[in-house]
């Protein structure tokens, strides 16, 4: 065999060898990257090993139909001061489903403490509350003051129970519900669009936490249970701290009970709803 054929005969064996090993790298380079892409997939999946998860889709807004007028709802919370609140939805309130009502909380004052939720419907905003275009929260304290820790509790529970504007929160309430209105608010001013409280009173010297917080306070003159001052007060503090928002009703008769007559007028009612919550 000459040489030249020699070199051909293993010239050629060369290449089968390194044919050979070019094509088993490309097949360790293939499956490295189907494990790869294999091990990707998995990570995106829901149920995989991966950290980067498909995001489970947003929850559907789920409407839950109420008996349209008054009704007796118990509270989810246990513990506090506070088991069962009146809820009022307008006739309308099931038939607009996709529509984010507007929510009053009336507290109510030291006379319908107790067990009987009954005697709320009887005065105050439930008591006028029929054929209005909001959805209103009365509770009933059963024992010794307003807690603001569990109308907190509250506040949370109905927002997400009842299809509800959480930038159209307003808060009112009469004679120790006036004083737990301005309390609430002043602890949680970020919580409402507007607060109406009626023969009660706060703390002038936290007023300026309001300044920026429409307000309409009502107190009577000659109430002989609350002093008038306790308005007085609260408005003229508001007004030093530069708030143009704070309107006052004081009558000059008519005892303990400013509410009847602010409740009556639907001027109130106007200048409520229009109210929505700000940056404070």
């Amino acid at each position: 065999m000459s040489h030249e054929t020699g070199f051909f005969i293993y010239a050629t064996h060369m290449k089968r060898r390194v044919f050979k090993r070019f094509v088993y790298v490309l097949l360790i380079v293939l499956l490295g990257n189907i494990v790869a892409c294999s091990k990707k997939n998995d990570a995106a999946t829901p149920g995989g090993n991966g950290t980067d998860t498909i995001p489970d889709p947003p929850k559907e807004d789920v409407f839950d139909p109420q008996t349209p007028g008054v009704t007796v709802k118990t509270m989810d919370y246990k513990g506090g001061n506070i088991d069962d609140y009146l809820l009022y939805v307008p006739d309308t309130y099931n038939e607009k489903k996709t529509y984010k009502w507007p929510i009053v909380i009336f507290l109510h004052g030291i006379g319908e403490i107790g067990n009987d939720i009954n005697v709320i419907r009887k005065v105050g905003l439930p008591k006028v509350v029929t054929g209005k275009q909001f959805v209103m929260i009365a509770p009933q304290c059963t024992a010794s003051w307003w807690n603001t820790d569990v109308l907190q509790q509250l506040y949370k529970e109905v927002l997400k129970k009842y299809h509800v504007d959480s930038s159209r929160v307003y808060l009112t309430g009469l004679s120790m519900g006036g004083y737990g209105t301005w309390n609430w608010a002043q602890t949680s001013p970020e919580k409402f669009a507007a607060i109406v409280p009626i023969s009660g009173a706060g703390t002038p010297s936290q007023a300026c936490v309001l300044k920026n917080m429409p307000v309409w306070a009502f107190h009577n003159a000659n109430d002989p249970t609350v002093a008038v001052s306790g308005s007085r007060d609260m408005v003229n503090a508001l007004k030093a701290c530069g708030s143009n928002l704070v309107k006052y009703t004081e009558n000059p008769t008519g005892g303990h009970d400013a509410w009847t007559k602010a409740y009556a007028d639907t001027a109130l009612y106007t200048w409520l709803l229009q109210q929505k919550k700000v940056k404070l």
